[in-house]
């Protein structure tokens, strides 16, 4: 007869094995770690907690009267990262798939309780392969509970989602209502419907990473935000994007003290902008001169490449940085990059994060697809979130800034808070050769050299109307910097406003144009 203390080692070992050696070295072959090893790469060393490690399923489940395991295939529990408390679940596909049943689904639901109750992140490592079949209802009532604490500690406390082997049918809507998703390349997909379905029902032929992969995700569908070449880098990028959030929305973003000087001048942005209005130029560049140094993690930067989102440092302080990209589309809005900026700008304002918008666009992407596709409800999206947000917002007008994208765009007319401008801002209703062509339409249809008149005109009107002044001589601009005073009059702007309080009309909340 084995003693008490016996039989508690006797279960913690069942529980650590998992699915068993076979499973554990069929993982590994694919180059997945188990849920264990992952949570121990993750976390600070020796500072896991793991809650319900004797949690099993209903014996009377249908099929699984003997398939009973420790965990019920997912490790849930506390930790620290860099010292910080996180709320951690890792699901064990080496357990029944890891897939989610009753007494599965309740752990996770524990999990989020207590992070929502205590203030601190969640991190949610998923392996698994969907609803536990055998449990019927039980499983699907299992996910419907999981969803309503996402959708409960949204804007609460961040929630991260790792998409680390199959993630499909209801599955996925979890990590969908999370903050931020994580993918790993050649192991991780996600999809409502898998390849089987798919052709029996179009008869479209499409593998696994076609359909539902970190590369489809990443650039086209815009449902992951990072994506790591293996599950250690992906979980050092978990890490990385942490220490730039804070635990919950009552609390202010980690500061890090930093030897770059806030009132370092940088002269290469008095060159950056090509004389030609015709010309692209580097945003990344911008943003690498006037951030502290080595400090920007852009988010999403394989979607929807015309608009740059990320996080970085100035002066120590995270700051939250929306900026166009002139080298795509000319850095026009679509309606990718509006879904893009609007989502970003309101993770921000949930967490404390001051917003940093440096514009150079012309305008909204004109064109059947884009009026089809829905650009007026999309492009409301962002105007929705720059006026929402209460968190300080510094914009700086680096080009061109032309109709509503220069409203959008975190303008004063949106009470943008401090808005500045280079001198070669452009801002106007439409570009120069837009404007002579609309106003003059009659002069130039009567002259007999057209082209000559137009660009006469065309000088002229830029002259006139095609800079900042306009703008600042109205009080729409707080300021006409020099590109390379820009690093400090940001971060002298984001002083002043660090105690910004802004009161609102009592609602229960918005509707944003989703």
């Amino acid at each position: 007869m084995t003693s008490p203390l016996e039989r508690l080692e006797h279960l913690r070992a069942q529980s650590r094995l998992g699915g068993g050696t076979e499973r554990i070295e069929r993982q590994h072959a694919q180059g997945k770690r188990t849920a264990r090893e992952r949570l121990e790469y993750l976390l600070d060393p020796g500072t896991f907690c793991e809650l319900d490690e004797f949690v099993t399923h209903r014996a009377t489940e249908f099929g699984l009267d003997n398939q009973r395991v420790p965990g019920d295939g997912v490790v849930t529990g506390w930790g620290e990262i860099e010292g910080r408390l996180v709320y951690v679940f890792a699901q064990d596909f080496t357990v029944l798939g890891g897939s989610v049943g009753e007494a599965h689904g309740r752990k996770i639901c524990k999990l989020l309780d207590l992070a929502l109750e205590n203030g601190a992140p969640v991190i949610c490592l998923n392996d698994s392969g969907g609803a536990r079949i055998q449990e019927g209802v039980d499983a699907l009532a299992a996910y419907g509970e999981i969803f309503y604490r996402n959708v409960l500690a949204s804007g609460v406390v961040p929630q991260i989602s790792v998409i680390m082997g199959p993630c499909a049918g209801g599955a996925v809507y979890s990590p969908a209502l999370t903050d931020f998703i994580f993918m790993v390349e050649n192991t991780s997909y996600m999809f409502i419907t898998g390849p089987d379905v798919i052709r029996a029902v179009t008869h479209e032929e499409v593998t696994h990473e076609e359909l539902g992969g970190p590369a489809v995700h990443s650039q086209r569908s815009g449902v992951a935000h990072f994506v790591g070449p293996d599950e250690e880098s992906t979980l050092e990028l978990v890490r990385q994007l942490l220490s730039y959030l804070p635990s919950n929305n009552a609390e202010d973003p980690p500061y890090v003290s930093t030897p770059d000087p806030p009132d370092r001048m940088e002269e290469a942005l008095d060159k950056l902008v090509p004389e030609d209005p015709a010309l692209g130029y580097d945003m990344h560049e911008v943003i690498r001169y006037i951030v502290d140094e080595e400090t920007f993690l852009e988010v999403q930067p394989g979607f929807a490449q015309n608009l740059i989102v990320g996080f970085a440092r100035m002066g120590g302080h995270v700051v939250g940085i929306v900026a166009q990209q002139p080298q795509v589309l000319a850095g026009v809005l679509d309606i990718d990059a509006s879904d893009k900026g609007a989502r970003f700008i309101r993770f921000c304002d949930c967490f404390n994060i001051p917003l940093l918008t440096l514009a150079d666009t012309p305008g909204f992407l004109p064109g059947v697809a884009q009026e089809h596709g829905g650009i007026i409800r999309h492009g409301a999206k962002m105007i929705y979130a720059y006026a929402e947000a209460s968190v300080p917002k510094v914009s700086v007008i680096t080009r061109k800034a032309y109709g509503g994208a220069y409203i959008v765009m975190s303008s004063k007319h949106l009470h943008g808070d401090i808005c500045l401008a280079w001198p070669t801002a452009e801002i106007a209703v439409m570009g120069p050769e837009g404007a002579v062509n609309v106003i003059f339409r009659k002069e130039l249809q009567a002259a007999q050299d057209e082209e000559a008149l137009r660009r006469e005109l065309v000088l002229d009107y830029r002259e006139k109307f095609a800079h900042p002044y306009v703008a600042a001589a109205r009080g729409y601009l707080d300021g006409v910097i020099a590109p390379r005073e820009t690093r400090p009059r940001v971060i002298q702007a984001l002083e002043m406003l660090r105690n910004k309080r802004v009161q609102r009309p009592p609602r229960k909340h918005g509707n944003i144009p989703l």
